[in-house]
């Protein structure tokens, strides 16, 4: 991986060839800058773009020439500030650097919304722990709209935070600005869903091995006909996993994948209403009642998560199919006071505040060393079994 590899040869390597690489020419500028006075103590060098546009030569390249100098002592890093002369010339680097305190230093979260247990919970998890850290925490929402998730993280990274910590907008394969971040050794952890365009660290549940597990536990209870019901499926790694662990469990149990049994294709802010407003958006669950009436033969569904679940019993219930005796419904996540309600649906516990937990020990770990692996954390689900699923109905 990038990350991975080594910073560039130092000075008392052999050259090859009589012509100085260019990074040992900026790396002799600014060390002489610095001697001769130029720059003093603590001042503030040239940013990388800055002497990038100056010699006419990549970031990547005055990058190397730095972190060389930065290993020597002569100038040190603060992250979102800017790059600074040591307070000795020779080398040894200052007694107190800000960025090194853990009481001053603030991480960003952003996420799409706060409306369910899930996204509670995560917060919880990230609150929590950084207040373990003594790290301050800012909190930013999104509102699912990768242009807002895009203007919020260049004003967040310009405040001069340590970290950020991001659970991207739904639809998203890829992002630039995350990408930029990673690739200039900003510490970035993603939470929930990874960008598969973009090699970064990231913590999540482990998404296939949940909806196998509830799949299989359909499986076991004698359904044959299992249905997948979720919101749109592409771009999204969560919901692509998820599907992933569906397919995996009827391949693996003999049971042909039927594409009609799927419905992937729901609007994720119209069916998410169900959580605020306590009743069911009409278009939402006349698409579910249509997919039930194509498939009278289904006798369970795989909900991809709470608020389509909720949607699934509903558009049942208008049928007069009744939970779990004529379709079992079982959640892939768990939505707020569930087990009070009239059937306590089974559900996969996706952990969620473990997974914030995780990521914010994850990004601690990555601001102390920004040019370690780039790691992948996956926390286990457990499946909880209730009320919304029994045996195959008989026939």
């Amino acid at each position: 991986m990038t990350t991975e590899r080594a910073s560039s040869k130092s000075s008392s390597d052999s050259k090859q060839g009589s012509r100085t690489p260019l990074y040992r020419q900026i790396k002799e500028y600014v060390r002489n800058q610095i001697e001769q006075s130029v720059w003093l103590a603590n001042d503030k060098i040239p940013s990388e773009n800055e002497m990038a546009g100056q010699f006419k030569v990549s970031r990547i390249t005055i990058k190397n020439a730095l972190q060389e100098l930065i290993e020597e002592g002569l100038i040190y890093r603060i992250q979102g500030k800017g790059t600074f002369v040591a307070q000795d010339k020779l080398g040894e680097p200052p007694v107190y650097r800000p960025e090194k305190r853990q009481g001053d230093l603030t991480v960003a979260f952003l996420m799409p919304r706060i409306d369910n247990r899930f996204t509670a919970n995560l917060l919880h998890g990230i609150e929590n722990q950084l207040a373990d850290e003594e790290i301050h925490l800012l909190f930013r929402t999104t509102g699912d709209s990768q242009e807002t998730e895009k203007e919020l993280l260049n004003q967040i990274f310009r405040s001069g935070v340590n970290g950020i910590i991001i659970y991207p907008a739904q639809g998203q394969s890829y992002n630039e600005e995350i990408l930029k971040l990673t690739l200039n050794e900003f510490p970035v952890v993603v939470v929930d869903r990874y960008l598969r365009g973009v090699e970064t660290n990231y913590v999540c549940s482990d998404n296939v091995t949940g909806a196998f597990e509830a799949t299989e536990h359909c499986y076991r209870m004698g359904h044959r006909r299992i249905g997948f019901i979720s919101t749109h499926v592409e771009g999204t790694s969560s919901i692509e996993d998820r599907l992933t662990g569906y397919e995996k469990a009827l391949s693996e149990n003999g049971i042909l994948i039927d594409r009609y049994l799927r419905l992937t294709d729901l609007e994720s802010k119209q069916v998410n209403r169900i959580l605020q407003d306590g009743a069911s958006d009409p278009a939402s669950k006349e698409r579910i009642v249509q997919y039930l009436e194509r498939n009278p033969e289904l006798t369970a569904v795989i909900a991809v998560n709470s608020s389509v679940g909720l949607t699934v019993m509903e558009a049942a219930k208008q049928l007069s199919r009744r939970v779990p005796e004529d379709l079992s419904v079982v959640f892939l996540d768990d939505y707020e006071l569930s087990a009070f309600s009239a059937i306590p649906p089974t559900f996969v516990n996706q952990e969620e505040y473990t997974v914030g937990r995780e990521a914010v020990k994850l990004l601690v770990s990555v601001m102390s060393n920004p040019k370690q692996k780039r790691r992948k954390i996956v926390v286990p689900t457990r499946l909880v079994v209730r009320a919304s699923s029994s045996a195959r109905p008989e026939e």
